[in-house]
């Protein structure tokens, strides 16, 4: 294939992929599965990098680039201001009349909208192509946030149609329900604490540092208001709302033209039944004076404009009794109490549970069993207790304690370093060895199919296996006194047991539990030490020294390989034969050898992960921080603090031109 040919399919795999992004993410009629997605922008990939064909428009781009070390505050040229609240039907008649008195006549209208619970955004096209997205900060300053807005896959990098020069762009960063509750779950997982709801999780992922962790939160978008130079003042909010979605924004369905404040009031009632079938966060409405010409007339205040306002929905709240308090071991030991309630209606839902989240909570709201206790579930996932009714009586039961033991293996518990949970640390505690043995088996650790929940619960209770190196010894004739295991179904998971010891040490890794070790985080461990036994052998320093790794991850690291218990595990893993090390990979020269680089700043045309793979293929290798053991500061755009670092220090500081001809390879 040459170059010719090459661009010809590359543009046919950008138009199928754009096609394919706009069907999944906002029409929700996916066309191809996520395989065949997965397999044709790894073609795109390959021919952008081998024929230099690289678009910063491609979807190539979505998956996110290196960490910046901080963001750049960028003025905002209109203020994204806030909007004015009200909560009843009389401050709402009241917006009418001033709007009224202020026009001194009658002749518009209100566009009604749902109010997202999320975060407010700011995008801006040049020429079609998205150039610019930050947060609203304080209204007249915000964060540019441009790397991470690209890996939100609802918002295109190129607009479609016949746009103008410069668009400007308002809208809310959301996140839906159900993937919510699955983010949540694998941080559970992973043992990191839970987000408590969608609003918070989507603010706080857009502030990450790095794209690429930004690129695996579940972060949608919704556009609701166009700016542009040169725009007709005739122009209505409905229209714009037509044009977002003929540029190819996408834009919520729900949004409504009404001729007065009545017909304002009926389409708030039919949407507060409406908000519980949606599968996202929404907390009002946002009623707006729908002709763009009479807003200057109505001006704004210093924070809030006079022709718009949100009418806030009631909170989801309900009255039950907390009739005991129950206790959770999870995967990595973590105690989570929960209220157990009678039976109430919450929000079109039966709630019998709720979550109490630690012992500190519990104390601080001052909750006991037996009390009566407000529930809500405006804006979280999971019900909260909101308060205690009567908190005053003089028949309250006891104040809640943390039982010493664990409610499963009678181990005593612990808190670790400043963690506000309670744990057990036993590693036989028997809910830890399923839920252990269930994350070793799963899809995206060693893939053990037909390993299932049921299955995993049947070996422990019948002491087949007390931990995951166990499944390698298992027999047919030991599975098929089991239920629903019949002969092929059993000889099935043999093989699919035994085909998991070719699963390359990074998954492993990752199957093996280790607190705060993900799969990306499994798959830098793997690469920076290269086999299992090194990685044993290491120190908190040594695993720090690994790029992207911080010292919370290091400890668990190091506190994971310092029980024999694990250690043990490990050697019957070796013995039946798993991957425990990384396959050689190929030098292309030693010209880096034993030199350490750290890197700082975007590089013109190398990602951070490109960059490192060509010092790792020469013989050197990278570290986080800048220290006297630094042979050179690689440096792109916008260089942090590391910089400064290497001028005090003395370091060799070269930027891309310079590391290139060092390896002498041509990009």
């Amino acid at each position: 294939m040459n170059k010719q040919e090459a661009q010809q399919r590359v543009d046919e795999l950008r138009m199928l992929l754009d096609k394919a992004n706009k069907a999944y993410y906002q029409d929700a009629q996916p066309f191809i599965s996520d395989k065949e997605f997965d397999e044709y922008l790894a073609e795109l990939n390959k021919l952008e990098q081998k024929f230099d064909l690289s678009d910063p428009t491609s979807p190539t781009q979505r998956v996110g680039g290196e960490p910046s070390s901080d963001f750049d505050t960028v003025e905002h040229p209109i203020p994204l201001l806030s909007l004015d609240n009200t909560y009843n039907e009389e401050e709402l008649n009241d917006f009418d009349r001033r709007v009224h008195d202020l026009l001194e006549h009658d002749d518009f209208t209100y566009l009604v909208e749902l109010k997202f619970d999320g975060a407010a955004i700011r995008l801006r096209y040049e020429n079609g192509t998205l150039a610019l997205g930050a947060t609203r900060g304080d209204g007249e300053r915000g964060d540019d946030i441009t790397r991470n807005i690209k890996t939100i896959k609802d918002i295109p990098l190129q607009l479609e149609d016949d746009y103008p020069d410069i668009v400007e762009v308002r809208g809310e960063a959301y996140m839906e329900r159900e993937a919510f509750v699955r983010m949540n779950e694998h941080r559970e997982q992973q043992g990191l604490n839970a987000f408590a709801n969608p609003r918070n999780s989507t603010a706080g992922s857009l502030k990450m540092q790095d794209p690429r962790e930004v690129a695996r939160r579940p972060i949608r978008f919704f556009s609701f208001d166009l700016l542009s130079e040169g725009t007709d003042t005739n122009i209505t909010q409905y229209q714009k709302m037509e044009w977002l979605e003929k540029f190819g924004l996408p834009v919520c369905e729900h949004y409504k033209l009404c001729s007065d404040i009545q017909q304002v009031h009926k389409q708030i009632e039919e949407w507060k039944d409406l908000r519980h079938d949606l599968p996202y966060e929404t907390d009002g409405v946002v009623i707006k004076v729908n002709e763009e010409k009479y807003r200057e007339t109505l001006g704004t205040t210093s924070k809030a404009p006079r022709w718009a306002i949100a009418y806030k929905f009631e909170a989801e709240q309900a009255t039950t009794v907390l009739q005991d308090i129950t206790l959770q071991v999870g995967r990595l030991g973590k105690i989570t109490p929960v209220a157990e309630l009678k039976a109430v209606e919450l929000a079109g839902t039966t709630v019998k549970r709720a979550s109490l989240h630690n012992e500190d909570e519990i104390h601080r709201k001052d909750i006991r069993i037996g009390d009566r206790v407000v529930v809500e579930k405006a804006g979280e996932i999971i019900p909260q207790i909101v308060t205690v009714v009567n908190p005053n009586r003089n028949d309250r039961g006891s104040r809640f304690e943390m039982p010493e033991r664990c409610p499963a293996c009678n181990q005593e518990l612990v808190k670790l370093g400043e963690d506000v949970d309670w744990r057990c640390i036993n590693p036989e505690c028997p809910p830890q060895i399923r839920q252990r043995i269930e994350h070793f088996a799963s899809r995206d650790a060693m893939d053990i199919d037909g390993m299932g929940e049921a299955v995993v619960d049947q070996l422990v209770t019948e002491s087949l296996i007390s931990n995951y190196a166990d499944l390698y010894e298992l027999k047919k004739e030991q599975l098929l006194p089991l239920e629903r295991m019949a002969e092929k179904s059993a000889q099935n998971l043999i093989d699919a047991i035994e085909g998991s010891k070719d699963q390359p040490l990074d998954r492993v890794i990752y199957a093996m539990g280790i607190r705060f070790v993900g799969k990306t985080v499994a798959r830098d461990l793997a690469h920076g030490f290269k086999t299992m036994d090194a990685l044993m052998e290491a120190d908190q320093e040594d695993i720090e020294n690994i790029e992207s790794i911080g010292p919370k991850i290091a400890q668990s690291v190091v506190e994971f390989f310092s029980q024999d218990h694990n250690r043990d595990i490990v050697a019957n893993l070796r013995n039946h034969g798993l991957t425990l090390q990384m396959e050689e990979e190929q030098q292309a020269s030693q010209k880096l050898k034993d030199k350490k680089f750290v890197l700082t700043g975007s590089l013109p045309s190398l990602t951070r992960k490109e960059a490192t793979e060509l010092i790792q293929k020469h013989g050197g290798s990278t570290t986080s921080s800048v220290s006297g053991n630094t042979d050179y500061l690689l440096v792109g755009d916008s260089p942090g603090s590391k910089y400064d670092k290497a001028q005090e220090l003395n370091i060799p500081i070269i930027d891309q031109a310079a590391f290139l001809e060092l390896i002498d390879e041509e990009i």
